[in-house]
């Protein structure tokens, strides 16, 4: 290719792609020191809000009982610094203000009370995942121990990744809840949405192409396996043809369920209390409390 082909192809891209229409719904621009959100420091919030929940197996291996405070709170002072930080720039990005530099101080103000009630909810959350990584641990034959569970269940990362969102959500937080879920959906294959409502001990065995939707509930001491869909059967539309929002569309699913891998539960069913729910099933209705719903010969 000649020079001043080059040069006219690159000219006439870069004009087509500037033009307003090109880009309308596309493009943020970004006012004048604003903070943004962070992919790359979200990651580094969820590896230290791991090291914290579970002290030695991530983070510093090197910790004992004589360091652990030493390195807990360093580790603490740092997520607050960080976390901070993404929660500003959340409520930034959500808040849509046009005079951006005279709510600040009001922003600033509203970040530092979100991420001093997160930092007082760790230890319940570490307590949460603690019922987590045993209701794993029990419902696996394979799992020779909870270290096992902690370091390699795909799952575990899925509902701390969850856990940490959903909090962050209930704080208020616009999106920076749903980029740190989506980082588990693409590390584990697991999507799980922040809003979703989930109980204490909860599962997700191997796990992968797992989804549960945005107004899921789900009880205590739910397993689910590979491949299960908690989703929507329709979407209600408003008078311009678009989905209504916020309708709630997803299963609620009880206590001691569990459902097996590739089922799919659409709508806003009830599946009853110590039921179990077949693979390869869809399920459209009420299930009872206790009932088994399988595949018929």
């Amino acid at each position: 290719m000649s020079l001043k082909n080059y040069s006219r192809i690159v000219t006439e891209t870069v004009k087509k792609l500037s033009e307003q229409d090109s880009y309308n719904g596309l493009f943020h621009q970004q006012k004048d020191d604003e903070p943004f959100p962070s992919g790359e420091i979200l990651s580094e919030i969820v590896g230290i809000t791991r090291a914290i929940l579970f002290p030695g197996f991530f983070g510093k291996s090197i910790i004992n009982t004589n360091t652990i405070s030493f390195h807990l709170g360093v580790n603490v002072e740092r997520l607050y610094e960080l976390l901070y930080t993404q929660v500003l720039a959340g409520l930034c990005f959500g808040d849509g203000c046009s005079y951006y530099e005279h709510c600040l101080n009001t922003l600033r103000e509203k970040a530092k009370k979100i991420t001093e009630h997160f930092i007082e909810y760790l230890p319940e959350l570490r307590a949460l995942l603690a019922l987590d990584v045993k209701a794993a641990y029990n419902n696996d034959p394979a799992a020779h121990s909870t270290a096992e569970v902690i370091f390699c269940y795909p799952g575990l990362r899925a509902i701390c990744n969850y856990r940490i969102a959903h909090k962050l959500l209930k704080l208020g937080v616009p999106l920076i809840p749903r980029m740190i879920s989506e980082m588990a959906h693409s590390e584990t294959g697991i999507d799980i949405h922040p809003e979703a409502t989930i109980g204490h001990s909860f599962t997700i065995d191997h796990g992968t192409g797992v989804v549960i939707g945005a107004t899921a509930i789900i009880g205590s001491n739910v397993t689910l396996y590979q491949g299960v869909t908690l989703g929507a059967k329709n979407f209600p539309l408003d008078e311009q043809g678009n989905p209504i929002k916020g309708i709630p569309r997803h299963p609620m699913i009880g206590n001691n369920v569990v459902v097996y891998s590739n089922a799919t539960i659409l709508g806003r069913i009830n599946i009853g209390d110590n039921s179990v729910i077949g693979g390869n099933i869809w399920v459209t209705e009420d299930v009872p409390a206790g009932e088994r719903v399988l595949q018929k010969k």
